[in-house]
């Protein structure tokens, strides 16, 4: 079996200055995550550890560098999920971890699927997972943004995500005995109401991993591909279509058309190969199977 690793950090409007600090984050977390599935190692942990370098990097709206709710704190979700077991762990509105995609494996490992705020956090004392000073994860980028949205007298939601990073990250792996994972994790939406919970977290939506037809993370306008389900219409589209990208420009077609969603979707398919779609200006993205590597933030012509 031939093992396989895609990777996003966001689809939205990234500006020019910040194109290369979006892709070098996306070959670092492949670079790592590569490294796992070439030693032999699992789908699940090369997802994870794809992610943690997504998380690590204060470029991205995840773990250091997630975006401040309105009450000037961040709250992060993550999900991952076991394609060959379909088990999954998610967690929410959590604020003193700083690898929540690591404290979403612990719950993958439990008897429940998600968790939220305290009790997530209390699952991580638990399991060993460390907890962070919260101010840590926040970086002066995300707290200039913040007094400027605060400022503003109405803020909705699109435009909080049109105008501002919706840096969610995410990866997808295929492993060398053929099992596929996917992992999702955020800070959310810029500006979000305390509590508010996206795409992310909720399985379906914002991640899905099937080794019967694929795997696929999410990203963009949660609020919209939580209506859509986009990440298991991405995935139930493989066996329909001719390739994973067709897939993925299906499953973002519907998002826009059924919705006026906005967003994007990375891919797998059982044999391990690649897709994705988008319909915001970019997304950061990058992928490597065994004969191919490709870090990107523009479409394919």
């Amino acid at each position: 079996m031939t093992i396989a690793l895609i990777v996003h950090g966001g689809a939205w409007a990234i500006p020019d200055d910040e194109v290369a600090e979006h892709t070098a984050g996306c070959a670092a977390a492949l670079e790592a995550g590569w490294r796992v599935l070439a030693a032999g190692g699992s789908a699940l942990d090369a997802a994870e550890t794809a992610v943690r370098v997504l998380e690590d990097a204060p470029i991205f709206d995840a773990g250091i560098g997630s975006v401040l709710n309105r009450d000037g704190f961040i709250e992060m979700d993550a999900a991952i999920m076991d394609g060959n077991s379909l088990r999954s762990g998610a967690v929410a509105a959590v604020q003193r971890v700083k690898n929540p995609i690591t404290l979403a494996r612990r719950v993958l490992e439990s008897d429940v699927v998600l968790l939220v705020g305290h009790g997530a956090e209390r699952v991580a004392a638990s399991a060993g997972v460390n907890f962070c000073d919260p101010a840590a994860l926040i970086v002066p980028r995300e707290q200039q943004r913040f007094e400027y949205l605060r400022q503003k007298a109405q803020v909705h939601a699109q435009d909080a995500f049109m105008q501002h990073p919706g840096d969610t990250v995410g990866a997808v792996a295929l492993d060398a005995i053929g099992n596929l994972a996917a992992a999702t994790s955020t800070g959310g939406t810029a500006y979000k109401l305390p509590g508010r919970v996206g795409d992310s977290p909720l399985i379906g939506a914002g991640l899905y991993a099937d080794n019967t037809t694929g795997g696929c993370s999410s990203t963009g306008w949660g609020e919209s591909i939580i209506k859509v389900l986009l990440a298991k219409t991405a995935t139930d589209a493989i066996p329909q279509v001719a390739t994973p990208m067709l897939a993925a420009q299906q499953a973002v077609d519907i998002l826009a058309r059924r919705v006026g969603g906005y967003g994007g979707v990375i891919l797998l398919d059982a044999h391990g190969r690649p897709g994705f779609a988008f319909n915001t200006p970019r997304m950061a993205y990058g992928y490597r199977t065994g004969v191919e590597t490709v870090v990107s933030t523009e479409r394919v012509v």
